[in-house]
């Protein structure tokens, strides 16, 4: 039994691909809708799963394109993030056997098709596979690593990806002393597809590394949204799960942890550093001249359209380059829009993890940063607009000379 999955995110067709192998069936998956019609004609499927919204060639058109094909009586499902009623009306109009909405669990994608074309003789009990769960969206996740040998908690990432599909991890080595390297191309290992190492030959410092790495998984085009995250987790994944849930869902452009401490939420600092906390959160709030109750969080998530005016230029400091991030956002949007593109999303849980990069030390230096931020900001500021009104001028006394 002949299936063909057509799909422009990569991450959503591999473990689809492999679960359907593993019940036997005999499977091609296509991310270019054009080339997958072609494919169609070659493969003659006994069923075809393809998605709605991809780009040049939708979903309708392939489906209209098998219903006037030499064999137009083959069975179509739906796999789609899109929940438009005249879109699933039309749809059925066209003759498609099944519509499924993501997200949803891989268990349930295959007892439809089961159902629908029957199974192969040699199928494994559904019921003993993992309940892989398909999302409707494809995210980059970002996350930092400095002599992370004994820190990092391998198992909780790998097990995140096994379970959740849409994910690609993408871990900077950021110059390293220690076996980190080596404890990253184990985790890899197997997951080539969802795991990315980039590796810094030069410890640059966190910054940097996170810069390096956004802009690479940039490069990716099936990806909709990119974020950040600690490699110690002191931010888990499922509370970022949370942070995608709610850019996808939402007209913002950047979503950021907040560790407010609140009723249900398991939030712990050391009261030293709350303390300095509080401070360099007021300083930031007057400088940024927005509301922020926490912006060093080490959780965040962009839309893939402001990665390049977010992360492009190299950072001024070491560690605040969150503050850096939305002063950019803010000088490319102005102030009013800015506020309409960001949001906090209160965390689940934070836990400071022992044996943080960021010592007493550095929290009172990040003060002494701040003011440097402030005053590159403001000064380059200035100096442009000083630099655009004296073109302007100029541009008037050619045109009066004239």
């Amino acid at each position: 039994m002949k299936i063909l999955a057509i799909d422009d995110q990569k991450l959503i067709l591999i473990p689809l691909k492999k679960r359907l192998l593993e019940l036997g069936y005999d499977v091609k998956t296509e991310t270019n809708a054009f080339e997958g019609m072609k494919l169609y004609d070659s493969f003659q499927p006994d069923l075809v799963i393809v998605d709605m919204n991809m780009p040049t060639i939708s979903g309708m058109e392939v489906i209209d394109y098998i219903r006037n094909s030499k064999k137009p009586s083959t069975s179509v499902i739906v796999l789609s993030g899109n929940t438009d009623d005249k879109m699933i009306t039309k749809g059925f109009d066209l003759g498609i056997d099944d519509y499924m909405k993501k997200p949803l669990s891989l268990n349930e994608i295959c007892v439809r098709v089961k159902r629908l074309i029957g199974a192969p003789e040699n199928i494994v009990s559904i019921e003993k596979q993992n309940n892989l769960i398909i999302k409707e969206r494809c995210v980059g996740v970002v996350i930092p690593c400095y002599n992370e040998e004994k820190r990092l908690l391998s198992k909780e990432f790998t097990s995140f990806i096994d379970e959740n599909s849409g994910y690609h991890l993408c871990f900077v080595n950021d110059g390293s002393t220690d076996k980190t390297l080596d404890v990253l191309n184990n985790l890899r290992n197997g997951r080539e597809d969802f795991i990315t190492i980039y590796n810094c030959e030069k410890n640059g410092g966190k910054a940097e590394a996170v810069r390096q790495g956004m802009l690479h998984m940039a490069n990716f085009k099936d990806l909709d949204y990119i974020g950040f995250l600690d490699a110690d987790l002191s931010t888990d994944l499922l509370d970022f799960d949370d942070l995608v849930s709610t850019i996808e869902k939402s007209n913002f452009k950047i979503v950021s942890g907040s560790r407010i401490t609140r009723m249900g939420a398991n939030i712990t600092k050391e009261s030293a550093r709350k303390i300095i906390s509080l401070t360099i959160n007021f300083i930031i709030r007057k400088i940024l001249s927005m509301d922020f109750k926490d912006t060093q969080c080490g959780a965040k998530i962009f839309h893939k359209d402001v990665i390049d005016i977010a992360f492009k230029e190299k950072f001024i400091t070491k560690w605040l380059f969150d503050v850096e991030i939305f002063l950019r956002i803010k000088k490319h949007f102005k102030i009013e829009k800015a506020r309409e593109m960001m949001c906090e999303k209160p965390l689940k849980r934070w836990i400071h993890a022992d044996g943080s990069k960021l010592s007493m030390k550095d929290s009172i230096k990040i003060i002494g940063q701040l003011g440097q931020i402030a005053w590159n900001y403001r000064v380059k500021k200035k100096k442009d607009s000083t630099l655009i009104g004296k073109m302007k001028m100029e541009e008037f006394s050619i045109t009066l000379n004239n």
